[in-house]
């Protein structure tokens, strides 16, 4: 069994680390460019996938 220790955001602490707006940041997710999980019906996400997403924006400016 692996145990994976993860911060998880929520919407609103996303919005300002990328600086985006609400709609944006559920577009990001809605098209899987930004991994979320659901934990009770409240949105989540990995603060790794943030990181990932912001590396493969460079990535892709590059």
């Amino acid at each position: 069994m692996t145990i994976v220790t993860a911060e998880l955001l929520t919407v609103p602490e996303v919005m300002a680390r990328l600086k985006l707006g609400r709609s944006k940041v559920y577009d990001l997710i809605r098209t899987h460019r930004l991994l979320s999980i659901k934990v009770d019906g409240a949105r989540r996400i990995p603060a790794d996938a943030v990181r990932d997403f912001i590396l493969g924006q460079i990535d892709e400016a590059a």
